[in-house]
């Protein structure tokens, strides 16, 4: 079981599932939502994605018609973000969970779009757009 929240406490879930993939996404979006080099994210199973306190608080923006960027009203803490083409899958935001789990299928994404000031500094596989395969 991996638990999770945001930063005020009042937005808590659980996932009835493994941490399978991470996806590391450089994005001009992803940097302005997460307000950091980067976003650390993983799909998940929406059926066994729970939120067990504060559905109310949960708000979404989209900056795109077609994906919801879901976060707390409180404390704006991202959650995950959804497609409306993949309703069973969640990208839950990394940054918020609790439990500490061990992946080892992470990438970069979108690298050619990175903050002009960022030094990738690890050995994982780096791709210009979207990993081959995902979209």
């Amino acid at each position: 079981m991996i638990t999770g929240s945001c930063l005020c406490g009042g937005v808590r879930y659980e996932y009835d599932g493994c941490i399978e993939e991470i996806s590391l996404c450089h994005c001009s979006q992803c940097r302005k939502a997460q307000g950091s080099a980067y976003v650390a994210v993983s799909p998940v199973d929406s059926a066994r994605l729970r939120m067990v306190r504060g559905q109310e608080l949960l708000r979404e923006y989209r900056a795109v018609p077609h994906k919801a960027r879901v976060f707390c009203s409180n404390c704006g803490s991202p959650i995950y973000s959804a497609r409306d083409e993949l309703p069973g899958v969640r990208r839950l935001r990394l940054g918020t969970v609790e439990t500490a789990f061990e992946c080892a299928n992470a990438y970069h994404i979108h690298v050619a779009s990175k903050a002009a000031w960022e030094r990738i500094g690890d050995d994982l596989p780096q791709y210009p757009g979207a990993a081959p395969g995902k979209s």
